[in-house]
């Protein structure tokens, strides 16, 4: 090889170097932020090409997100652990999609992504439940924030001040107006007054459906209004129909969808019958350890989410259903039983630390799609 060939070759050589040097000075300069919209870019992904709603349960012992011990957001309804639930297994799962994996729930980058925003519960004690459980991921995330508890006849708020962002919750359980007049408390099906306070959030979460088969003494309404009729009562199913059919009417009216995301939360399930999971003869979720195996519950899906996804699909603007059904039958293991404050038999909220994680997981990727 002849001196120019050499030199030639030496020129290359020290520009590949220099030039490698360069590309990983300025690598190292903007790592954090690529890493940081990889991330983000990741999460969308998910949301737009994978249904990770459909997916089983997986044993993950880096698992739970929180110490819901050092979480000073936490219910007695839902502290199960505080009150003597004696195993911990079910903390140890983590919902794996089909087709993808679900992003570890990051509480640094909710705060920052949703910075000077609100974001309200509107519902049942599924609501508060679901709540409880955001409050105390993003507890877990900044510890040391400035927090500010705020409440009123109407809703209650908790601010993380060093991001000024507000989880809300606004206790509606059917959605609709129950008014007092004269004959009684009357649930009005075509009303629904709260609207205006719900519109100006930027972030609002509804569900409904625990209370619409309650009768007797825990029923809070008299009298039925529907179609400016006066009902003693009505089919309930048909009931919650109408009811969803007002609410979903407000939305397309009021609600601005480039301010405000709607999401609506799946039916959550309750376990009182074992007949529901192929275990005849066992009356409550006492003793449920472990999830399901699988992918679908024997039971079925619920007449209320076929109902609430008819419902859905007349609303011209976008709402993301956060569909939770389908992975929360699976989970006869995660509801409090006994092992609450009150010492009754709930087999119908969640633990928390527990389940209601993963539904703020799956939220936050609503939320980023």
């Amino acid at each position: 090889m002849g001196f120019g060939t050499q030199r030639f070759c030496s020129i290359l050589v020290t520009f590949i170097v220099i030039y490698s040097c360069h590309c990983l000075a300025n690598a190292g300069h903007h790592s954090s932020h690529t890493i940081k919209g990889n991330h983000v870019k990741l999460r969308k992904q998910l949301v737009t090409s994978c249904n990770a709603y459909e997916g089983n349960w997986v044993q993950d012992n880096s698992y739970p997100l929180y110490d819901s011990s050092a979480c000073p957001h936490i219910r007695k309804e839902f502290d199960c652990q505080k009150y003597g639930r004696p195993d911990n297994l079910y903390l140890k799962y983590r919902w794996q999609p089909k087709e993808c994996d679900l992003p570890r729930f990051d509480g640094q980058e909710f705060l920052q992504r949703l910075k000077g925003k609100k974001i309200m519960f509107i519902g049942d004690s599924v609501s508060l439940n679901q709540r409880q459980s955001l409050l105390c991921l993003l507890h877990a995330a900044v510890p040391d924030s400035k927090i500010k508890e705020e409440s009123t006849d109407l809703f209650s708020t908790t601010t993380f001040l060093d991001y000024d962002v507000s989880i809300m919750l606004f206790l509606s359980h059917y959605l609709v107006d129950i008014e007092q007049e004269e004959i009684g408390r009357v649930l009005k099906l075509d009303s629904l007054k709260s609207g205006s306070i719900w519109k100006d959030m930027d972030v609002l979460v509804f569900n409904t459906w625990l209370w619409w088969y309650r009768s007797g003494p825990k029923q809070p309404w008299d009298y039925i209004e529907d179609d400016n009729k006066i009902l003693k009562d009505m089919d309930r199913m048909a009931a919650f129909r109408k009811a969803l059919t007002t609410w979903a009417k407000w939305v397309d009216t009021d609600v601005d969808p480039e301010k405000t995301k709607v999401v609506f939360q799946g039916i959550s399930p309750s376990h009182y019958n074992g007949m529901d999971w192929n275990e005849p003869g066992v009356k409550n979720c006492a003793n449920e350890t472990t999830p399901m195996n699988g992918s679908t519950y024997p039971s079925g899906l619920p007449q209320a989410l076929y109902v609430l996804e008819d419902v859905l699909s007349t609303i011209e603007k976008p709402v993301h259903l956060l569909n939770i059904t389908t992975l929360s039958q699976l989970r006869k293991d995660a509801h409090p039983s006994s092992y609450n404050a009150f010492r009754g038999m709930d087999c119908t909220h969640w633990c928390v630390a527990g389940l209601p994680d993963t539904w703020n997981e799956l939220l936050y990727l609503a939320l980023t799609d």
